[in-house]
C-alpha cells in the first residue's frame, strides 16, 4: 500500500471518529448564565456556549437588539457518555415548564424556555420527554415549545464576559441566582429531582 493511500485512510478514520464522538444540542431556559452552569456540571458535556437563537434578526446582541431571539445555550456533548434523552431529562428539571412569561425572575420573550431540535430523531425524543412531563403534571399546562433549530449566535466581542460568567464572577452569579429564586422554584416543582448546585 502506498504511504499516501494509508494516510488518506487514516485521515478518513480520524474524521469519522471526530464526527461520532461529539454532538450538539440547543436549549433555552431563561438566563443563559444559569443554563451554562447547570449543563457544564453534567458528565459527558464538553462545552456550553451562551448565545441567542430562534429569531430572524442577524447578529443579535445582549445590550443591543435581540428581538425575536431566545437566550439559549449550545451544548457540545459526547453521546457515548451522555445521550440526547439524558440531556432532555436534565433540561426539564432545570426549568419551570409552566411559565409562559419567562423564567423565574426574568420575564420577557428572550427568557422563555424552548427545545431546539435539529432533526426528526431529536424531535421525536423531545416530544416523548415533553409528554412525560405533561403526564407527571396533569393539572398544569406545559408551555415549553419544541422548535426547529435555526442559526445559533454565540455571545462574543465586548459582550463575551457572558461566557463562563458563573466561573469568572462567582459571587455576583450566586447572588443573582439566589435573588432570582431559581433554585427555590426548581425545588418546589421537581423536589429531589432538581439538580443540586
Amino acid at each position: 500500500m502506498k504511504p499516501t493511500s494509508l494516510l488518506l485512510i487514516l485521515m478518513g478514520l480520524f474524521s469519522f471518529t471526530t464526527q461520532v464522538s461529539a454532538d450538539k444540542a440547543v436549549f433555552a431556559g431563561g438566563c443563559f448564565w444559569c443554563m451554562e452552569s447547570d449543563f457544564e456540571k453534567l458528565e459527558g458535556v464538553t462545552d456550553v456556549i451562551s448565545g441567542f437563537t430562534g429569531g430572524t434578526l442577524k447578529n443579535p446582541t445582549y445590550n443591543g437588539n435581540h428581538e425575536g431571539h431566545y437566550e439559549a445555550v449550545e451544548i457540545t456533548y459526547d453521546p457515548s457518555i451522555v445521550s440526547y434523552s439524558e440531556l432532555l431529562a436534565h433540561f426539564w428539571v432545570n426549568i419551570d415548564p409552566f411559565d409562559d412569561k419567562g423564567q423565574f425572575c426574568d420575564k420577557g420573550y428572550s427568557y422563555l424556555s424552548a427545545i431546539f431540535v435539529a432533526n426528526s430523531e431529536e424531535k421525536q425524543l423531545a416530544e416523548a420527554s415533553k409528554a412525560q412531563v405533561t403526564t407527571q403534571f396533569p393539572n398544569q399546562a406545559v408551555v415549553t415549545p419544541i422548535l426547529s433549530a435555526s442559526t445559533f449566535y454565540p455571545i462574543q466581542g465586548n459582550e463575551s464576559y457572558h461566557q463562563d460568567y458563573y466561573k469568572n464572577n462567582p459571587v455576583r452569579y450566586k447572588y443573582y441566582r439566589w435573588n432570582c429564586g431559581r433554585d427555590q422554584r426548581l425545588k418546589a416543582i421537581w423536589g429531589d429531582k432538581a439538580t443540586q448546585k
